[in-house]
């Protein structure tokens, strides 16, 4: 009896958060009472979407399966993040899913990434293609795009307009070998100029490439009013499968639409880039005098100056070492300062930098733009020192802020040095917004148990467990640190089974913030401790 009330009761508090949520499009993610994202999913209008999960005429077992009925029933909050368009939700949730990993998400967790629309701009003659690797430089990109299928479909319908290539041909205009060349199928059913046979000059097939990209940043009207006009004459003509097919052709390049925006969507796993390449090109950008081995960012997160928070994480020759990382609960600033908070978590790290007891790194990289980039500065003056390379990176534009310049540093979004900066600015935000999400569940939870609204954690019940058993379980560990929340910052499980063969302990992956291990206000991350807050 109990058991439903309660149930009853955390369903009307769900409907109350939901009933808050706008009528737009965005993505929700679903968490259970441990804070940890079962379920993340799309919505066209966020309150209608999630509000049906838990109607009391919804059958989730029949229309969604047993999967999401047992997910359903284990929710006790929801967040929501708002979209501007539909596409734009699709293109976040496939993110989240493949950073999050939900248990109840079946689909897109695998590393398949969406499309784009390749022009290899540096090509004699351009090629077009449709991808999911792009090639380093070099090319013109549009998208990513929501379906493969529905982008190889306006590709074909194009060609028939634009008369481009789409094999992997090196085509170079002083070959002369190319007029002894046949042309393939493409050049006789008129979807190819021919260029590998030297059938069009390098001007005039590069006029078509640029009608093709001014036709892909445009709305597309012309030329869908061409073909329309095409498929009513077919139709008025009675040559009905001709007319069909333009059909299908304007269908498909009026899909293109479904597309993202490039410099917004980023898939960083398509961008990939050897970390050597990037600590080169950092050299070179930044005028230094080698290659950085040490790179260092440095984030902080907040909910309107509550649970503030700083984060730094430590990258070694292009990889994270996660022993480097440290956390920072923001002591000092009232209310929502970020540069404030710079200034301190600043301050904070590289005291002993200053007082020459530990060095620099080669580069310190700030999440932010150019007011952040003065508030580090300010810190590092406060100290009388002379420090590193210190930059920000601007979100959206993707600006790089250096000490040393007046105006911004703008590279290709396929730069090397632009990723592994982007990279290192990337992770110190999640793993920034990471603690703030422990303390802000630790807060929420404190704040329940005073009201009655959940039963305080039982520690005696956690010691009676392993007393009994004789071995230390995953919840006991919880029972007795009080942690929260579960992070792959930490060891697996398999780790933690073999520090327990051996007779070590098990460091939980985040202590409580009343937790001190040595130094106070410099805790390792890993060894000897896997979290710690400074």
């Amino acid at each position: 009896m109990d058991s439903l009330a309660n149930d009853a009761e955390r369903v009307e508090k769900l409907r109350e958060t939901i009933s808050r949520f706008p009528k737009a499009p965005g993505v929700y993610l679903m968490k259970d009472a441990k804070g940890r994202v079962l379920y993340v999913g799309k919505a066209k209008d966020l309150r209608a979407r999630v509000s049906s999960y838990f109607q009391d005429s919804a059958d989730l077992l029949s229309t969604r399966g047993p999967d999401i009925a047992r997910m359903a029933a284990m929710v006790t909050d929801i967040a929501f993040i708002e979209c501007d368009t539909e596409v734009d939700a699709l293109l976040q949730e496939n993110r989240l899913i493949k950073d999050i990993q939900p248990p109840h998400n079946a689909q897109l967790k695998d590393d398949k990434t969406y499309p784009y629309l390749e022009i290899t701009t540096r090509d004699h003659f351009p090629g077009v293609y449709v991808t999911r690797k792009p090639r380093i430089s070099g090319t013109k990109l549009y998208g990513p795009f929501i379906s493969v299928t529905a982008l190889r479909d306006a590709v074909n319908a194009l060609q028939k307009v634009f008369k481009y290539r789409t094999c992997e041909l090196a085509i170079h205009e002083d070959d002369p070998k190319r007029r002894f060349f046949r042309p393939c199928l493409l050049y006789s059913i008129k979807r190819c100029t021919a260029p590998c046979a030297d059938r069009i000059s390098r001007e005039d097939y590069r006029r078509d490439i640029n009608r093709l990209k001014r036709f892909m940043a445009s709305k597309r009207s012309v030329v869908l009013r061409e073909m329309q006009r095409e498929m009513q004459a077919a139709a008025e003509a009675l040559a009905f499968e001709e007319a069909a097919r333009i059909r299908d052709r304007i269908k498909a390049i009026q899909k293109l639409s479904l597309s993202g925006d490039g410099s917004e969507d980023w898939q960083p796993e398509v961008f990939y880039a050897d970390p050597r390449r990037g600590l080169a090109r950092l050299a070179e950008v930044l005028s230094l005098e080698q290659s950085p081995r040490i790179v260092e960012g440095i984030d902080i997160a907040n909910l309107q100056g509550e649970e503030s928070v700083g984060s730094l994480v430590c990258f070694i020759d292009g990889k994270p070492l996660k022993s480097g990382y440290r956390r920072y609960r923001i002591k000092t600033v009232e209310g929502q300062d970020d540069y404030a908070m710079i200034r301190e978590v600043v301050r904070r790290r590289y005291r002993r930098a200053a007082e020459g007891e530990e060095l620099y790194p080669d580069v310190i990289l700030i999440d932010g733009g150019l007011g952040q980039l003065h508030a580090a500065l300010e810190a590092c003056a406060e100290a009388f020192v002379q420090p590193p390379m210190v930059v920000s990176l601007a979100k959206r534009e993707e600006e790089i802020y250096t000490q040393a310049r007046q105006r911004p540093i703008r590279l290709p979004r396929n730069d090397p040095g632009l990723r592994l900066l982007q990279q290192v600015r990337d992770e110190a935000h999640r793993f920034a917004q990471h603690y703030h999400h422990i303390l802000r569940s630790k807060r929420q939870f404190d704040e329940d148990i005073k009201a009655g609204r959940r039963p305080p954690r039982s520690r005696k019940k956690g010691r009676q467990r392993k007393a009994h058993d004789g071995i230390v379980t995953s919840e006991s560990i919880h029972v007795e640190t009080g942690d929260e929340s579960s992070s792959t910052d930490g060891p697996s499980g398999g780790e933690r089974s073999d520090r327990s063969a051996r007779g070590e302990s098990a460091a939980d992956p985040h202590p409580p913030e009343d937790t001190q291990v040595h130094p106070p206000d410099e805790v390792q991350v890993h060894p000897p401790d896997d979290m710690g807050e400074c």
